[in-house]
């Protein structure tokens, strides 16, 4: 039996894989089909029939401007993605890159690395928005990069301490005897080997970036009209609470399913990708 059936054998079998996985399908498929089709323009204003309750023509009814819910919905879950993907992406490399030169080069190189990611942890995501709207004005760039630097250190911690662990191998003291330099043992053995535990941060950092983006537009700093926004529908529910409470239930569930889906394919990748959890199952 091969090792891709093997793995694909047991996640149908991990229940927090198998419904993390479908929950995750269903937001991705939800931004792909916005791209093509929304039961109402995402952005139309229609104000005569504005609070509308659910029904055939809107399946989750209008807001306080007469734009569909539903619509909107759609629309702001390719934005949240949008978000997560980029600023996922910035945190991965620059954090992979000083993780593992931390743990190659040790002594004062791994010390002022560390204690620059130590510096930018004092930075958290909304600090850093605040900080940067300020100098440049609110907006989804600024949201995906302040999200993105506090991404950062998180990945060179976690990658610093898995790549330390890979050092002390039997492999690389094998590798090292053979002549290699530290920079090809990083990227042919190192890399390789920790790139399981890189993969479940990142799925991590995806839930934590699409809840900061609607932390974010939730207080003005990120997404900005007309863009849809599920942290803006929920920054806009507020005042009618009491009236359609419906307007933050909906934007709500919505980030409660995508976040908990990819915390659940995050924690079943990593027991699916831990070689001793894999040979339990």
């Amino acid at each position: 039996m091969s090792l891709e059936l093997s793995f694909e054998r047991r996640a149908l079998r991990h229940p927090s894989f198998a419904i993390g996985s479908a929950l995750v399908l269903l937001l991705l498929a939800t931004a792909a089909l916005s791209f093509v089709w929304t039961p109402w323009p995402p952005t139309e204003l229609d104000i005569p029939h504005k609070l509308a309750l659910p029904s055939a023509e809107h399946v989750f009814g209008t807001d306080s401007l007469g734009r569909d819910v539903a619509s909107l919905i759609m629309a702001g879950a390719r934005n949240s993605i949008l978000v997560g993907v980029i600023a996922v992406a910035i945190g991965l490399v620059i954090g992979t890159a000083i993780g593992t030169l931390a743990a190659a080069a040790k002594g004062w190189v791994e010390e002022v690395a560390m204690r620059l990611s130590d510096f930018t942890f004092a930075f958290p995501a909304i600090l850093s928005a605040i900080m940067l709207t300020a100098l440049f004005g609110p907006g989804i760039v600024n949201s995906i990069i302040a999200i993105g630097i506090f991404n950062i250190p998180v990945f060179a911690r976690v990658t610093r301490a898995s790549a330390k662990a890979v050092w002390t191998r039997e492999f690389i003291l094998a590798a090292r005897i053979a002549g290699k330099s530290r920079l090809q043992i990083t990227l042919e053995h190192v890399l390789p080997n920790i790139l399981p535990v890189i993969i479940v941060q990142a799925t991590i950092q995806f839930a934590t970036a699409i809840l900061a983006e609607a932390a974010l537009s939730y207080l003005g700093l990120g997404t900005q009209p007309p863009q849809p926004s599920w942290g803006r529908m929920l920054n806009e529910a507020q005042t009618l609470m009491f009236q359609a409470p419906r307007l933050a239930i909906y934007p709500g569930i919505a980030i409660a399913l995508s976040v908990l889906g990819l915390n659940l394919v995050g924690d079943g990748l990593r027991d699916l990708l831990d070689p001793r959890l894999a040979r339990q199952r």
